[in-house]
């Protein structure tokens, strides 16, 4: 067996190309385009490229935005009243705080000080508890990249027993959410994992669905999955790789030439999970401008 490759890229691609005709007829009604303003604090070569990545997608779909770029000396206060500036301006559709900020700075606070009705990203509290009850919000945009590809692919999801290996707010546990509810895209028997499970293998072994968010490299060996298991791998990794010019290539938490041998489908790292955070990230803006979730925006 050899596992059919799960097309983050393609699917991805697909996406935008909605987003981009969405955005055209919203215009052409005579709205405005979408706006979505992120915000950088510092200059983490990692986050500068990530900002990069999606404001030039946000370009490609017609999508408006600046990049606050802010010193990383901030304080909490001046922060949040940039974020309070964003929030009471029509203007401004979707606000979106690049992650990892200072160590001085509290994720937490700064997520909360957004306007959950522009929290494009999914991660404000009041965006995750509508999640948790199956009411409408913005979702996380990784895992919800994930439901789109199950949903591309026809892979069922319901009935099917799902492990998480990885309980972040940003992937795993939004990601266990999605998978149980009882909706027409959930339904699974959900077990979440993280680096405190006891014998992580006697778990995964049963999975049917196995998605993979833990930061590890190579963490899933072939040995822990069974034969047709669906592998989905969020982790992005950096490994020393002497035969490449930067001297490092990227990998997944997967040992991805060893386990799709038994599995029958799995995600590339890169161009898998990815493109799809982009993508719903554009969606999410679209749906901000238009008012589709909040209405009383």
């Amino acid at each position: 067996m050899s596992a059919e490759i799960i097309d983050g890229k393609k699917v991805a691609a697909l996406m935008r190309d909605g987003v981009r005709s969405d955005v055209e007829q919203w215009v052409q009604k005579g709205n405005r385009a979408p706006f979505l303003q992120v915000i950088l604090v510092g200059d983490d070569p990692a986050s500068v490229v990530y900002t990069g990545t999606k404001t030039k997608a946000c370009k490609d779909v017609g999508i408006e935005t600046n990049t606050l770029v802010l010193q990383d000396t901030i304080s909490a206060r001046e922060l949040k009243e940039v974020i309070t500036g964003f929030n009471e301006d029509d203007s401004v559709d979707g606000i979106l705080v690049q992650m990892p900020l200072p160590s001085h700075l509290s994720k937490y606070d700064v997520i909360e000080s957004i306007d959950h009705r522009k929290d494009v990203d999914g991660f404000h509290p009041m965006n995750v508890g509508r999640l948790s009850v199956d009411q409408p919000c913005f979702r996380s945009c990784t895992p919800a990249g994930v439901m789109e590809l199950f949903k591309h692919y026809s892979i069922p999801v319901k009935s099917k027993h799902a492990v998480v290996v990885g309980a972040s707010n940003i992937v795993g546990s939004p990601m266990a959410v999605m998978l149980s509810r009882e909706n027409a895209s959930g339904k699974a028997t959900t077990t979440i994992c993280h680096k405190y499970t006891k014998d992580l293998t006697a778990h995964t072994i049963n999975a049917d669905i196995l998605i993979v968010a833990a930061g590890q490299p190579h963490l899933i060996k072939p040995e822990m999955v069974k034969e047709g298991v669906v592998v989905i791998d969020v982790g992005i990794n950096r490994v020393a790789d002497e035969k490449s010019e930067k001297g490092y290539k990227l990998v997944g938490d997967v040992d991805f030439e060893a386990v799709r041998k038994k599995a029958s489908w799995i995600t590339p790292v890169p161009g898998g999970v990815g493109p799809m955070t982009v993508a719903m990230l554009m969606k999410n803006t679209l749906l901000a401008a238009k008012k589709s979730i909040y209405p009383s925006n």
